[in-house]
């Protein structure tokens, strides 16, 4: 039986002052003299179309008047400056995979489109490695690991932007073992604008303009400005020895798949309660499975109808015996039993190519809503669950949902260590409502808001931090938090996704974009 991946499910369905540093990274070999003016692109240009339909959720498309294509730095802050001038207001868009319309908006009259600037490379200068922030996460564990023997813990989609991703956390399968993309984020180089509306490109570091580069540790994408590089070294590193900037993954990863092929409610509730137990009770770095990762999907897209794909490094002496005992503790007191594959060995890119999502945009509309849990759902909120994917207005293969693994490395820090709060949860869920006639888009999108609003409805039809929810998770977005329709807790929008942090996020916004340049449906504003 194919083991299919995360996206398959997702796709169905200081003062704050500081002055300006240039980064010093040598040019490639043979590059071509550094243009000053980004490529322009109009509607009657050849590709324009192809990327103005570039975002990954088709329930959103924009109608942007120019599209830039930046090669270089230099370029990408000719490209704002463009903008400001021509009095479009413009949006970045890094692989694309936003769930909701920050870029695609008919507001948004220009894009800032990142691709081009994929490159990966050591910047001795900084001790740190460089990634253009056009480049997706497949190119980033590639490059990293064929040229240094390093990768960062990453999310399982291969064709997700790493400025996108990274600005809101990042998370993945190495993420309980050495936690969140941010925890080794050092810095970031970005193009941002003034009061007078003069665009510039800054360094932001740990210790160079502290607060703009904190701000970029899950404060969310295209809040700030238009980033063109990250910097990467981990947290507990100064940069001194150039084998610990990074992790260095495990040489084989050790992965199964476990399918609920057919189920009852009964054989549901307990099939999802044993694992949201399991991971709950399994948070803390040092418990038995710290350094398992299993995401599950739940839903008829994924060929059977919940299906856990396990993730444990293969080097560790207890693999095996780890794999088995976590298996068995899944399937107890199911009936029938659900199917496990053989767990198979392969090394870290054959695994992370093999088990990933490919790249690829969403075949569907979708509408996504998410949440971070503290606490295991109960058995009645499972039924919930369970009776939405068994309704018709769920759109049976056109609906799902998953759960993906938080905790061990990822909670070991402060929750103010970096933008990104969630580190007291010990797992995400993200659903999907998607719809292939666009008739049932009004249907689909109320059955997924009601679901949600009932499993959480002791807290106002939201996950509110604290109890047995962590809020919800910028990577994805829901405009309805902010709408009161549908937020009934009484707890702002910027709460569910910053926390305590929020305060601080918006004095970084008042220093850095003081004119609001760079916004969309749930930006920070201005205090």
């Amino acid at each position: 039986m194919r083991q299919l991946s995360r996206r398959r499910l997702l796709l169905g369905a200081a003062a704050l002052g500081g002055t300006a540093i240039t980064l010093g990274f040598p040019p490639f070999a043979g590059a071509v003299p550094e243009r000053r003016t980004a490529l322009a692109l109009g509607p009657a240009d050849a590709d324009f179309r192809r990327l103005a339909g570039r975002g990954y959720n088709p329930r959103f498309r924009g109608s942007p008047e120019k599209i830039f294509l930046p090669g270089t730095p230099a370029e990408t802050t000719a490209a704002v400056q463009q903008s400001l001038d021509e009095g479009l207001r413009c949006a970045p868009r890094s692989g694309g995979h936003c769930f909701a319309n920050f870029v695609d908006s008919p507001e948004n009259r220009a894009i800032i489109d990142l691709s081009q600037l994929t490159d990966v490379r050591y910047d001795e200068g900084l001790r740190a490695y460089a990634v253009g922030a056009g480049a997706d996460l497949g190119t980033v564990y590639e490059k990293l690991f064929r040229g240094w023997g390093v990768t960062i813990p990453g999310g399982t989609c291969l064709g997700v932007g790493v400025g996108g991703h990274a600005t809101g956390g990042g998370f993945g399968a190495l993420s309980r073992t050495h936690g969140a993309v941010v925890d080794h984020l050092y810095g970031v180089e970005i193009v941002v604008v003034d009061k007078d509306g003069n665009a510039s490109l800054e360094l932001a570091t740990r210790e160079n303009n502290p607060e703009l580069w904190w701000a970029h540790t899950g404060g969310g994408g295209g809040n700030f400005g238009v980033i063109t590089r990250f910097l990467l070294r981990s947290h507990d590193t100064d940069g001194s020895s150039l084998d610990a900037l990074l992790p260095k993954p495990p040489r084989q990863m050790l992965s199964a798949s476990i399918y609920l092929p057919v189920a009852d409610e009964n054989s549901f509730t307990r099939f999802v309660g044993n694992y949201l137990n399991i991971f709950e009770q399994n948070t803390a770095s040092g418990t038995r499975f710290a350094d398992l990762f299993a995401a599950l999907n739940v839903g008829s897209l994924v060929g059977s109808f919940s299906q856990v794909t396990t993730q444990l490094a293969a080097d560790r002496p207890d693999a095996d015996a780890l794999h088995a005992e976590f298996v068995s503790a899944l399937v107890e007191g199911i009936w029938p039993p659900p199917i496990v594959t053989p767990p198979v060995r392969r090394s870290f890119l054959d695994h992370m190519n093999q088990v990933s999502t490919p790249r690829g945009p969403a075949p569907r509309p979708g509408a996504y809503k998410a949440a971070f849990l503290r606490k295991a759902l109960s058995p009645d909120q499972i039924r919930l669950i369970y009776r939405y994917l068994m309704s018709p207005q769920s759109g049976g293969m056109e609906s799902g949902m998953e759960f993906v693994p938080m905790g061990g490395a990822i909670n070991s820090r402060p929750s103010d260590a970096t933008a990104m709060p969630a580190r007291d949860s010990f797992m995400t869920m993200v659903l999907l409502g998607s719809w292939s006639n666009p008739a049932a888009e009004g249907e689909r999108v109320q059955a997924i808001r009601s679901l949600y609003s009932n499993l959480f409805a002791t807290t106002g039809g939201v996950p509110v931090p604290g109890g047995a929810t962590g809020g919800s998770y910028i990577n994805y977005p829901d405009p309805d938090l902010r709408d009161p329709r549908y937020n009934g807790s009484g707890v702002p929008w910027h709460t569910l996704y910053y926390g305590a942090n929020y305060q601080r996020l918006q004095q970084v916004k008042a220093r850095w974009d003081p004119g609001n340049v760079f916004r969309h449906g749930l930006s920070i504003e201005l205090p």
